[in-house]
């Protein structure tokens, strides 16, 4: 049985569900233009660091339930939630539930961290605002075509932090995937209102 009633209450103010639903619409369009569109893919990054930038600053002067400080948790606590979550008897928590905390906080930083190793890989590229940073040029060289074969074109660091961008994407496409199916289970089998939450930002209230 629910421990929640009838009657509602606002959690989530309209700030963090627009940084919510505008972060699922642009790593979708990241993800889909990676391949497609280079300038398209950094614009789309680009306005996540902004977001993410707003998160981590709404996250320190928000509201209650948008604060750091009122979703973090200790291990035990964090263990305990678990526990109940697998059994289906986890404690329902009117902001942040502990696993819910913690996933915020392990996206945010892969999402940092896949930015960050965006923007180098872009800026190896000459473009951006790391490009005078990276002191690398995009002049092909005959000893870089012979060293790098058909990618000869694209520099030794340059294909690092391709390849440490992508390692970090394919972390945040996991974590966004473990995100989801443990929003629908706790929606459906827990019936806490997650999604009709983070639509409205209104949750049922305790009994």
């Amino acid at each position: 049985m629910s421990r929640f009633n009838s009657s509602t209450t606002k959690v989530l103010d309209p700030a963090i569900r627009l940084f919510h639903w505008s972060l699922v619409l642009l790593c979708i369009t990241a993800f889909l233009s990676a391949e497609e569109s280079e300038s398209f893919h950094a614009f789309a990054g680009y306005i996540i660091i902004l977001l993410l930038i707003f998160r981590l600053i709404w996250g320190f002067i928000g509201t209650r339930h948008a604060r750091f400080s009122d979703f973090i948790y200790g291990p035990g606590e964090i263990s305990a939630y678990l526990k109940g979550f697998f059994s289906g008897r986890s404690k329902q928590y009117l902001g942040h539930n502990p696993a819910g905390g913690l996933m915020v906080f392990i996206l945010l930083g892969s999402l940092i961290l896949t930015s960050w190793t965006g923007l180098k890989a872009w800026g190896a590229e000459g473009h951006g605002p790391l490009s005078a940073d990276s002191g690398i040029s995009i002049t092909a060289s005959a000893h870089a075509d012979e060293r790098y074969g058909e990618h000869g074109n694209r520099s030794k660091t340059e294909s690092i932090y391709e390849e440490v961008h992508e390692f970090f994407a394919g972390l945040t496409l996991f974590l966004i995937i473990v995100h989801i199916i443990g929003v629908v289970i706790t929606t459906f089998l827990h019936k806490e209102h997650l999604i009709m939450g983070m639509i409205t930002g209104r949750k049922p209230l305790k009994r």
